[in-house]
């Protein structure tokens, strides 16, 4: 079949290489029909993931056709139309049971290695090397799904497959940061990114009653996007004082919820920290938007960080959260917690992701697309390949 492949740093092509096979009992194996880039990519295009190699296929985010299931798979049948969790859970520890699905114990195929990395091992990922826990990804023809049952979903009928792939990863990262934030009614909720995932956070923080919800960017497109398709307030930071504008619109205080939606990717112009200030350097990945969003947030209030870290990061300002009573929390999306409910909401028309798909290209054109998707060009949200052609 043919698959997108990591062939060295900001480096892919497409390429032929062996059609997956059903190896438990169950598994199955899935036709894709939608598969879209994610900024949890870009670490990986760049080198920045170890044990990376030549001829990995990448993508996590997808919804496809059923073409073979294994023999214990219960809840799908040849030709159903699925979307899968970008996260591999086994469904049955500790973890899963309490819906911590990005926590699993089992889900991930080198737990030594995610063990010595982050100090617990963690779920696997379509699109991830197998030394951290990965699985071949979802820009290909056909991906094996482990634990079918459990991280497979029937799509409904009146969802489109532009819609559906977003409940894959996006939409499930951006429901849980407004919901593990805590939004309730009457908060003021700042969004720092207007990518995806960003977005999505600022409609799931309105459709949980927050009072006003503002994203941050320095994308002009992303912007304009933002307050179309989500009704939010924006604000460029380039151009703007983000904390001060913020105290503003808060009356005096600061938001209650911060989510940070952009990863160590994409810094941005935003000024050095103390620390850099005082050594003049940089080391590690730079939480850039996380330390913003800590001096902005209201005493008392929450940080919750969505965007894609992979090791280390220096400059944090660990004082602020503990002087101003901030909580902070963090996750990978634990999509099987929230699959199902994002898509009856996607099917009521409640909740609308097709127009993140700003370009739709063959998987022949998958290099192309993640040029774009990289840098931003040509108004870029999200590339969606289309194996079929």
């Amino acid at each position: 079949m043919r698959a997108l492949c990591w062939e060295g740093v900001d480096a892919l092509a497409v390429r032929q290489v062996p059609d997956p096979e059903l190896r438990n009992a169950h598994d199955m194996i899935v036709r894709v029909r939608r598969s879209a880039t994610c900024g949890a990519d870009l670490p990986l295009l760049g080198g920045r993931l170890p044990f990376l190699a030549a001829g990995d296929v990448l993508g996590h985010e997808f919804v496809g056709e059923v073409a073979e299931v294994g023999p214990d798979v219960r809840r799908h049948r040849v030709g159903d139309r699925v979307v899968v969790s970008a996260a591999v859970a086994c469904g049955s520890c500790w973890y899963c049971r309490q819906g911590l699905h990005s926590c699993c114990d089992n889900g991930g195929t080198a737990p030594a290695v995610t063990e010595s990395a982050w100090g617990q091992p963690t779920a696997g990922c379509f699109g991830h090397p197998r030394a951290v826990g990965g699985f071949a990804g979802s820009h290909a023809e056909y991906v094996r799904v482990p634990y079918a049952d459990v991280g497979a979903f029937t799509v409904p009928e009146p969802v489109s497959d532009d819609r559906a792939v977003f409940a894959s990863d996006a939409a499930p990262t951006g429901w849980m940061g407004a919901e593990l934030g805590e939004v309730g009614p009457g908060d003021v909720v700042a969004v720092w990114g207007a990518g995806a995932v960003g977005q999505l956070t600022a409609q799931a923080a309105t459709l949980l009653g927050a009072d006003r919800v503002i994203v941050i960017d320095r994308h002009p497109e992303r912007l304009r996007m933002a307050e179309r398709h989500t009704g939010a307030e924006t604000l460029n930071y380039e151009l703007t004082d983000v904390p001060a504008e913020l105290r503003e619109r808060s009356g005096g205080r600061g938001p209650d919820v911060c989510v940070e939606a952009v990863g160590a990717a994409d810094g941005g112009a935003t000024p050095p920290s103390l620390a850099e200030r005082f050594t003049g350097r940089r080391s590690g990945e730079d939480p850039l938007a996380v330390r913003e969003a800590v001096h902005a947030c209201r005493k008392g209030g929450t940080v919750f960080v969505s965007g894609t870290f992979t090791g280390f990061v220096d400059t944090f300002p660990l004082g602020a959260v503990m002087n101003k009573g901030l909580t902070l929390r963090s996750a990978r999306q634990h999509g099987q917690r929230w699959i199902p409910m994002l898509l009856d909401r996607m099917a009521r028309d409640e909740l609308r992701t097709e127009h993140l798909a700003t370009h739709r290209l063959p998987l022949e054109q998958g290099p192309a697309g993640y040029a774009l998707f990289r840098d931003r060009v040509d108004g870029c949200v999200r590339a969606v390949f289309t194996p079929e052609g």
